[in-house]
């Protein structure tokens, strides 16, 4: 079983090198690590030239296109088993990733969400109007996909490559996250979800997303469970 990580990867600057290391000593052995830089402006492009030997391939953008945009370059270049996005941040635990993989592996799942918001697993208490509008784009999710999550936001999801490669996606910024959950919901698929932990950044970290990206996720909520 190989595993594909995709990392999009925007002003990355701080976080990239450990996130690769941390990647890198993941308990699954048989990695394939592809970064999709956004057209960083920080340096971060400077610092990837140095660690390009460390992965599997390294692409690069010519214009910020967002985050969803590079999660499609990513995804069209996987050739693993599975296929797990992972940030370019600190968020998430790489320790993890066997955690997420197992429903898919047990033959139970074709999709996996982490959760924040399930079981006990470390989570740092960051901001609370984040939490309540994460749970209410959640719950609008769910109304009209009729499936359960508790956390349709997250950025740990892990599929079947050719589940993900069959959809075609399109949004270019954060709105992946309800396009490719209402997606998955309508082509039947067997959707898992399991608690993980969460080392959420502020925004004096680097945290990049914002209100209108929360009113953007209402319309592809509404785009594609409704209008398509």
């Amino acid at each position: 079983m190989k595993l594909s990580v995709v990392i999009p990867c925007f002003n990355e600057l701080g976080t990239i090198g450990t996130v690769v290391a941390a990647v890198k000593a993941s308990p699954v052995q048989d990695l394939e690590i592809i970064i999709v830089d956004d057209y960083s402006t920080d340096g971060t492009r400077e610092i990837l030239t140095h660690i390009e030997s460390l992965v599997d391939r390294v692409i690069y953008h010519d214009r910020n296109r967002g985050k969803g945009a590079a999660l499609r370059t990513g995804i069209a270049a996987a050739t693993g088993d599975i296929v797990i996005v992972q940030d370019a941040d600190l968020e998430y635990d790489p320790q993890e990733y066997p955690v997420m993989i197992k429903p898919i592996l047990d033959n139970k799942a074709d999709v996996v969400f982490g959760s924040r918001f399930a079981g006990g697993q470390a989570h740092r208490v960051v901001y609370y109007w984040h939490m309540v509008g994460n749970q209410f784009l959640t719950m609008l999710s769910n109304i009209f996909t009729n499936i359960n999550l508790t956390d349709m936001e997250v950025c740990y999801k892990a599929f079947r490559r050719e589940i993900i490669q069959s959809i075609k996606l399109e949004e270019n910024r954060f709105g992946f996250e309800p396009e490719v959950t209402a997606k998955v919901a309508k082509k039947g698929c067997r959707i898992y979800e399991v608690g993980i932990s969460y080392y959420g950044r502020t925004y004096k970290e680097g945290k990049k997303i914002g209100w209108k990206d929360g009113v953007q996720a209402i319309y592809c909520i509404l785009k594609y469970n409704v209008f398509r």
